[in-house]
């Protein structure tokens, strides 16, 4: 069952599972902790994800809070970042090996590849009704040197995971957006045929 705050906001134009729409990215948490079992099923849902001859580019680097590296990884954020994920329960850097490990030659689809993990990751959160909010804003060079992350990783993105908390707990600016947003309609990002055809092609 959808929530109200969901189904108001969010329309589909075809039938679809739920599980799609009811995933979104709050930002209100309660600064709770979350069992090691919980945690790691969002990993194993991540290991189950799609890749280009099964090479699974994705690693996953994690900080629990009040633990020692917790600050190693909240201390790569973005000011405007770390005013809500400080009630987060554990961060994570993900990286992506951009190289085959069966040939050493380079992956084209790696990126995409470490795409699709994370999706699991996320769906698997929301499903068990925790927040996995990914994001961009953070050091990209501070963390690969924080980290020890190697020359041929990718460092991908954050992301902050915790138990849903009350809007009320984010600063002012960040409440007016805690609420799913909508998408693009199908006409904007599917064209049968070539790109040049699409009449709404930007």
């Amino acid at each position: 069952m959808i929530d109200n705050t969901i189904e108001n906001k969010r329309k589909t134009r075809y039938n679809i599972n739920s599980i799609f729409i009811e995933r979104w990215s709050p930002r209100a948490m309660t600064g709770e902790s979350i069992t090691d079992e919980t945690l790691m099923s969002l990993f194993e849902a991540a290991r189950w994800a799609p890749s280009s001859f099964n090479n699974q580019p994705w690693r996953f680097l994690f900080a629990k809070k009040d633990t020692p590296n917790w600050n190693i990884f909240f201390n790569l954020l973005t000011e405007g970042n770390r005013a809500w994920a400080k009630n987060a329960a554990v961060l994570v850097v993900i990286i992506s090996r951009k190289n085959f490990e069966y040939n050493k030659k380079p992956s084209i689809t790696h990126q995409f590849d470490t795409g699709a993990a994370w999706e699991n990751l996320a769906l698997e959160a929301s499903i068990k009704g925790i927040v996995a909010h990914g994001m961009q804003g953070f050091d990209y060079d501070k963390a690969r040197k924080d980290l020890e992350i190697p020359s041929d990783f990718d460092v991908m993105a954050m992301i902050a995971i915790g138990i849903r908390g009350s809007p009320e707990n984010l600063p002012l600016n960040l409440q007016e957006k805690e609420f799913p947003n909508d998408r693009k309609e199908l006409a904007e990002i599917v064209m049968e045929g070539r790109y040049s055809n699409n009449k709404n092609n930007k």
